[in-house]
């Protein structure tokens, strides 16, 4: 047993993210994301809400300060422009726990190619569109 672990952290997750080191990138995918069809290492939270667990990861794992841009969002197809909703859930997930980071955007298939290098995707049951995170693992102070 471990004490003030978020309870949506398993084994499998608490493995996963205390593998990942500076640099390191994790994607947090919707239910809609083709999570094992591009390579990094995948582990489920079916049932689980994407922002859920977005709060429940930047509990504890801190993000990068060294580069221009630590979270990223995929942008809408056809209004790049456009920020759904949830963003701004994730904004206040990110600003809550890691500090004042912005959510840039990415083209859908430049997200998808920044997934590919990443060391984790945490595949969520999340139905709301555009629910994908990309975050990059900084350093404890």
């Amino acid at each position: 047993m471990l004490r003030h672990i978020h309870p949506l952290l398993g084994p499998d997750l608490l493995h996963a993210l205390r593998s990942l080191g500076h640099g390191d990138e994790l994607v947090i995918a919707d239910a809609n994301f083709p999570a094992h069809s591009l390579g990094p290492r995948v582990v489920r939270l079916d049932g689980v809400d994407a922002v859920a667990v977005a709060d429940a990861i930047l509990r504890h794992l801190p993000l990068d300060t060294f580069v221009d841009h630590a979270a990223f969002r995929m942008a809408v197809v056809g209004d790049p422009d456009a920020v759904p909703p949830i963003t701004d859930l994730f904004a206040d997930a990110i600003r809550r726990h890691a500090g004042d980071f912005a959510i840039q955007p990415l083209e859908r298939h430049a997200f998808y190619e920044r997934a590919r290098s990443a060391q984790l995707i945490v595949a969520t049951g999340e139905t709301r569109l555009y629910g994908n995170l990309v975050l990059t693992v900084g350093i404890i102070e």
